[in-house]
């Protein structure tokens, strides 16, 4: 069984930040430790991560980053869009992979079989092998600590490093 990196999306004070760490594992093995899932697109106005193989990342960012463009940087209208050419694609649906992005105003999970969901809090997004370990610990340390975005990011990643054995402390980080 393939697992995958974890990716945790935070935005807040007008800030957007997203992290991942960097193992991928086959079974019991770590493929790789230190494998970068997150990039800026849109002109350095979008921040994604991506939970998957790392070729299918390659594309799929490649593929969002097209349409942004095409919808002159409008988050909400190139995830829509996105979410239509992935979902109609019979080989790129089948992906076992999901996609965060988000700016300072949106945040929104993607996947190839069409769904794009805007978290509840509109603010905190995790997808991948660690996904519900850095989300829960974002969510405590958001509600209960004082800390910036981007030191939020980080500790809930390591938090998650802790549990998650598909998950390191191998922490890279993008902030908007």
């Amino acid at each position: 069984m393939f697992h995958a990196t974890t990716i945790l999306g935070y935005k807040a004070n007008g800030k957007a930040v997203i992290g991942g760490d960097g193992q991928v594992s086959f079974g019991d093995t770590v493929l790789k430790g230190n494998a970068t899932k997150i990039r800026t697109l849109g002109e350095g106005k979008v921040l994604a991560g991506f939970a998957g193989s790392t070729a299918d990342a390659f594309n799929l960012f490649d593929m969002f980053e097209t349409i942004l463009a095409e919808k002159k940087g409008d988050l909400f209208k190139a995830v829509i869009g996105f979410s239509k050419m992935w979902r109609k694609d019979k080989h790129l649906r089948q992906l076992e992979a999901m996609m965060i992005v988000l700016n300072t105003e949106h945040i929104y999970i993607l996947t190839g079989t069409g769904d794009v969901v805007e978290p509840e809090d509109g603010k905190i997004a995790s997808i991948g092998s660690g996904g519900n370990y850095a989300i829960s610990a974002a969510r405590a340390l958001d509600r209960h600590a004082d800390l910036a975005p981007t030191e939020l990011v980080q500790k809930s990643l390591e938090i998650a490093g802790d549990i998650c054995i598909y998950t390191n402390k191998n922490i890279k980080i993008l902030e908007l």
